[in-house]
């Protein structure tokens, strides 16, 4: 935290200001209420120690006019004189609590560590509300051995305090293992902000991450404390890091080696425990040999590396994936319970899934929609996975021609189609029933064999 001491005694100031610093708080004095007051306009104090009687003013006036500005400095009052009245008014005017001279540094410590607790509570509960609405974080625990081994490396360094960089392709759930990291850790109850650092514009960034003060820049009208600060105590997790410009990349580099920010328009830095957690899809070794990105920040943050592989990598994952996804829906939006058909599930583990998990799920939530009963059929995923060929034969198995099943299977489709609209003269209600299906599940067949040219054969009962 940073603090102010304020007293009109230089002899008890620096005495103050030693056993703050020592206990890792960065300080400032201000030897007079006129001083302490255009101090605490700038609105980046985060505790007041302030005597009561100060030389050309009252403590407690300074604390009224402090909290009529809106600045939200906590003021621990400082009296020689241990009465009653003087402790209610301090109290009333909003003082956190009183000191009585002369102070103990165990008893400010003590003080001081209570206010921080207080502090981060409140940080954490409104960046978690910003960041995170009410959701719960669930996740599905995999089974791949390329994702036991990224369990493996997350347990590892769950516990530590360094500084990791999680890479893999767009949807592969780099947020998702950046918060597993969290909550693994001894940090689990500080406030996790996630913050997708190319949604910030450049002009905002500096202010963005490390806060201001008050009258900094035109439009400063109060102060700000910024994202490190915010998630002090916890971690800030920093997606998308390369595509932060290269003046944003030197900073990074110092506050997380120096551990220390300066909120811009500030004097002083200020001390912080942060933990940082970086995440991109792009090859940032590569950034580094083309001049985008620092070498000395790359090895900073690559530290511990993990790399999440693409769901086409670890397809033994996707069957219990898909029923987890498909439960969370329920859950959470509302949907009725579906199961996938077996031959569907074949085909959707068999497809490459260039978007991951986030597809996954987009193709989950559409074929919940489309599905008649309570299974997900081939007809209810969209036309370019349903064309995907099944995953390859067996041992001992005869190798057909390419496509060779997909186009048998879908053939079979268009002659079972074909015959229940015979059967049913034409009529397309009838022969929905016939085949067990919904009446739009039949229309939508219908279009997707004939963009296939098998159309002919499965209307031949027309006319």
């Amino acid at each position: 935290m940073h603090v102010l001491i304020i007293d009109d005694e230089p002899a008890v100031r620096q005495v103050l200001a030693a056993a703050v610093s020592r206990a890792g708080h960065s300080v400032e004095q201000a030897e007079s209420a006129a001083q302490a007051a255009a101090r605490l306009a700038r609105g980046d104090v985060d505790v007041a120690l302030c005597d009561i009687k100060l030389g050309d003013a009252n403590g407690v006036d300074l604390l009224r006019n402090s909290k009529a500005a809106g600045e939200e400095t906590t003021f621990v009052m400082v009296t020689a004189f241990a009465s009653v009245e003087t402790a209610v008014e301090a109290l009333r005017a909003g003082a956190f609590d009183y000191i009585v001279k002369p102070v103990r540094n165990a008893e400010l410590l003590n003080r001081l560590a209570h206010i921080e607790a207080m502090r981060g509570l409140r940080e954490e509960n409104t960046a978690l509300r910003r960041a995170m609405g009410d959701a719960e974080a669930r996740t599905y625990r995999f089974t791949s051995p390329a994702m036991l081994e990224v369990d493996r490396l997350v347990r590892k360094v769950a516990p530590t305090d360094s500084t990791v960089l999680i890479t893999g392709e767009s949807g592969t759930g780099k947020g998702v293992v950046a918060r597993w990291i969290h909550e693994h850790s001894a940090r689990a109850h500080g406030p996790f902000l996630p913050v997708n650092c190319s949604a910030i514009p450049e002009q905002l960034l500096e202010s963005e991450f490390f806060g201001h003060t008050k009258g900094a820049f035109t439009g400063a009208d109060r102060a700000r404390r910024g994202l490190f600060a915010a998630a002090e105590r916890g971690t800030l997790f920093l997606d998308e890091i390369g595509e932060l410009p290269l003046h944003m990349q030197a900073k990074l580099l110092h506050v997380i080696e120096e551990k220390e920010i300066r909120a811009v328009g500030a004097d002083q830095g200020r001390r912080l425990d942060t933990r940082v957690i970086a995440a991109t899809n792009r090859n940032l070794g590569e950034m580094v040999k083309q001049g985008k990105l620092r070498e000395d920040l790359y090895f900073r943050l690559a530290m511990f590396h993990i790399r999440l592989p693409a769901l086409r990598e670890r397809r033994a994952d996707l069957p219990g994936l898909m029923r987890f996804t498909l439960e969370a829906m329920r859950r959470d939006a509302g949907l009725r319970p579906v199961e996938v058909d077996p031959a569907a599930e074949e085909i959707l583990v068999s497809y490459d899934w260039p978007g991951n998990i986030r597809e996954l799920e987009n193709v989950l939530s559409r074929a919940c929609i489309l599905a008649d009963g309570e299974r997900i059929a081939l007809g209810d995923l969209p036309a370019e996975i349903s064309r995907v060929e099944p995953a390859a034969a067996g041992p001992g198995m005869p190798v057909a021609k390419e496509g060779y099943l997909r186009d048998q299977m879908r053939a079979i489709e268009a002659s079972l189609i074909a015959r229940a609209l015979e059967e049913s003269n034409d009529d397309r209600r009838s022969a929905a029933q016939r085949l067990g299906i919904g009446l739009s599940s039949l229309y939508r067949k219908l279009e997707e064999l004939e963009r296939e040219g098998l159309a002919a054969k499965a209307t031949k009962a027309r006319g």
